[in-house]
């Protein structure tokens, strides 16, 4: 029956004592646990141990509590899962409106009171945590944004440069004495004569000239 039971029926069942503290105070002796209690572990290796419930599974009916580990073969340290009746809750979370009903059905109007003022005690501490661990998450990502290298930047379309206009190249004026010199100096070309060739004397006597 308890491993067949539907899960409306399995979350009832993960109840743990209360303290005498808040026995007293709610009349009742025992509670389904919710994420948020404090719990005291009082049987097996983490006996003694007290912190807050993180994480409720109600298909195995065990819970996982902050600081409860083991370390697998590999030397990771994963969550010991530990069934609800071998713990006691020693503080209650009243965030959640439908718990605090039932928690307030049967009580007096002071019990009611002091149960609305610790609720909102627990929603200001939690809100609390959660900028706390917004911030850390954003530190987190500027270190990462600094410590990783610059993207690379995109190819932007380079305009045709303008034509440059081609420098003007001023003429030095000689003066007709250098000329002269320049003139003087030049060696002098010889004048070749060229022979007539075969062809030219061919044609002459095909004409019929001398």
């Amino acid at each position: 029956m308890l491993h067949n039971a539907p899960l409306h029926k399995k979350r009832k069942w993960i109840s743990s004592h209360l303290a005498e503290n808040l026995l007293l105070k709610y009349d009742r002796r025992s509670l389904p646990v919710v994420k948020g209690d404090t719990v005291k572990v009082m049987r097996g290796n983490f006996r003694g141990h007290e912190d807050k419930i993180s994480k409720v599974n109600v298909r195995d009916q065990t819970v996982e509590i902050e600081g409860v580990t083991i370390t697998t073969a590999k030397g990771t340290k994963i969550a010991k899962p530990i069934h609800a009746s071998t713990l006691l809750i020693t503080k209650l979370n009243v965030t959640d409106k439908w718990r605090r009903r039932k928690l307030e059905s049967g009580l007096s109007e002071a019990t009611k009171k002091e149960i609305e003022r610790e609720a909102a005690e627990q929603l200001k501490m939690q809100e609390a945590e959660q900028k706390a661990a917004e911030e850390a998450a954003k530190a987190e990502e500027k270190l990462k944004e600094e410590t990783q290298e610059p993207p690379e930047e995109e190819k932007t379309m380079e305009a045709p440069e303008a034509p440059t206009a081609e420098p003007v190249v001023k003429e030095e004026i000689v003066p007709e004495e250098k000329i002269e010199e320049k003139i003087a100096k030049a060696p002098k070309k010889k004048t070749s004569t060229k022979k007539s060739t075969t062809k030219t004397t061919k044609k002459k006597k095909e004409e019929g000239e001398p």
